[in-house]
């Protein structure tokens, strides 16, 4: 899916991006995020894509991921068949770490096999050849602290190849072909724990393979400028759902900088908003905003009973994501016609705030097996969206992080108080309310408990550095004991994240004292509410959302 998504962008043949093919690595998307802020254009895809979907993404050079798997599992994944002659004949490099330099020694007919001692946490390896293209004849001796996670090793090396780094163990640690453009790393260079890794791959993919360092946000707004009018005719027009966060807000912008007063906004409550947005005088400052400090003119349109109508009984968390997400295309196509009758024209296209993760998260496992990849949710607007649409989509923001949606914001003049705003899940609430969202007063309550935490955190000045924060309904009971009387109430759970990408993430350190005035304010003022608990797992092994 992912493959399918992004092979449009590439189609012409202009950009030429660094293709990573993951293998299930915990790692693989932070190697994406390090090679983006060298400023060259990453992407990342399964690492069993087809060949021609590897080929129609014009890659300068390709990296195979790590991964969990052992090359000789009977369900090991692998790049596809004729993949290293595509490579050797287009003279793209090919840099394979962890599984994937054992994959790459395993098809070119080396030997692989279960090690003697198994490679865990910081390793110190040493550079063994004077003429290493990966780590530069400068670094001939040199010892450096890396980062390993491996049980097999490189026994034997295919022809051409020669040992450039070990480990203090002895263990095959890097390797090179460079009549072949060939290379392979035991360790992770990605990771931080990898003190040099960053340095290494900067040399590697400049001054080894020649990759320019010239990929930017300016280039980006006008490639995707250029690319949405390139879909959209001269005469053609465009909805866009504006949920009042930072992704639909730049992506409303760079269309409307694209085409106009072609561009038409839609607000939609779904019923699953915050309580801040349940207050007519509150909807109307924000419609305001839109109108007023973006210019981009906005109808609102209150859809509650539909969505809630939809969802009540539903308690499967991907059901309910897939009924929204076919519920907002509904209330988009129902809009279509009405902007017809007014510009005489029906708007067949409609712009999302789709990102990068949202992509990477929504892909569907490769076949029928889950052996490396899988789901791990469906978003509203990617895994979530009906096999039948009415609407063609324009997602210009496709490629990027969160971090990299802001900072193109900046460049479109969206005021700071939409780019600072931290994320809100396009399901809204009904994935913060576990199980029925209609069942008794769960969203009334959810509402007031967020509400409290989040203004608190304004209060304290700790707003711009988390990443996100929230509250969860749990649809469970507990007994307390409130105003000298038994009670037996809800639950609720206290999120809140720093991270820099939303791919990964930690959670938030508050100070005791903020936690103990926080949680005595939901206690005392929410009814219905008789236990607090505070959410200290990170991404992975959790997601962000709980459901």
């Amino acid at each position: 899916m992912a493959s399918s998504i992004l092979s449009d962008m590439f189609a012409s043949g202009g950009e030429k991006p660094v293709l990573i093919l993951d293998f299930g690595s915990q790692y693989t998307h932070l190697i994406t995020r390090r090679i983006r802020q060298l400023s060259i254009l990453t992407v990342c895809i399964t690492g069993t894509s087809p060949l021609h979907a590897i080929a129609a993404l014009n890659p300068c050079v390709i990296i195979l991921s790590g991964g969990p798997n052992s090359v000789h599992a009977n369900d090991a994944p692998s790049f596809p068949d004729g993949f290293l002659q595509y490579a050797e004949e287009n003279g793209v490099p090919v840099l394979g770490i962890c599984y994937g330099m054992q994959l790459l020694v395993q098809k070119l007919g080396g030997k692989v096999a279960d090690g003697e001692k198994h490679e865990y946490g910081k390793m110190v390896i040493t550079v063994v050849e004077e003429e290493s293209e990966f780590f530069g004849p400068e670094a001939s001796g040199e010892s450096q602290t890396v980062w390993m996670s491996h049980g097999d090793e490189a026994l034997r090396l295919p022809e051409g190849f020669k040992v450039v780094a070990r480990s203090l163990q002895g263990s095959v640690a890097a390797i090179e072909n460079p009549s072949k453009k060939f290379y392979g790393l035991q360790f992770h260079p990605e990771v931080t724990h990898s003190p040099k890794g960053m340095e290494s791959l900067r040399h590697f993919l400049i001054d080894v393979c020649g990759v320019p360092a010239d990929w930017n946000m300016e280039d980006v707004l006008e490639e995707q400028i250029k690319h949405v009018r390139s879909m959209v005719g001269p005469d053609e027009h465009v909805i866009c759902g504006l949920s009042g966060g930072v992704d639909s807000t730049v992506a409303a912008m760079l269309v409307h900088k694209a085409i106009g007063d072609r561009l038409h906004c839609l607000f939609v409550d779904n019923g699953l908003l915050r309580q801040a947005f349940i207050f007519m005088e509150e909807r109307e400052r924000v419609m305001s905003s839109f109108q007023n400090e973006l210019h981009l003119p906005v109808t609102c349109i209150d859809a509650s009973e539909n969505f809630l109508g939809k969802l009540k009984g539903v308690k499967d968390p991907e059901r309910k994501r897939k009924i929204i997400g076919e519920e907002f295309i509904r209330v988009f196509e129902g809009f279509a016609p009405k902007v017809g009758e007014e510009v005489g024209r029906c708007p067949s296209f409609l712009v999302q705030g789709t990102l990068y993760p949202d992509v990477i998260e929504s892909c569907p496992p490769p076949g029928s097996g889950r052996n490396h990849s899988h789901t791990i949710k469906s978003h509203h607007n990617v895994g979530g969206l009906p096999e039948r649409m009415n609407l063609k989509l324009i997602e210009p923001l496709k490629l990027l992080f969160k971090d990299e949606v802001r900072q193109l914001g900046k460049f479109l003049n969206v005021p700071e108080s939409f780019l600072k705003r931290h994320p809100f899940p396009g399901p809204g609430l009904a994935v913060r309310v576990l199980g029925d969202v209609t069942e008794g007063n769960a969203l009334n309550i959810l509402r007031e408990v967020d509400e409290i935490f989040i203004q608190a955190i304004k209060d304290a000045g700790l707003y711009d550095l988390i990443w996100q924060a929230f509250a969860v309904f749990l649809p469970v009971r507990t007994v307390g004991v409130q105003g000298d009387q038994r009670t037996h109430a809800n639950a609720v759970v206290l999120r809140a994240i720093t991270s820099e990408d939303g791919m990964t993430a930690d959670w938030y350190y508050f100070d005791h004292k903020f936690l103990i005035d926080v949680v005595s304010k939901i206690c005392n003022q929410v009814r219905g509410v008789n236990r607090v608990c505070q959410d200290i797992t990170s991404k992975p092994p959790a997601t962000v959302e709980w459901e």
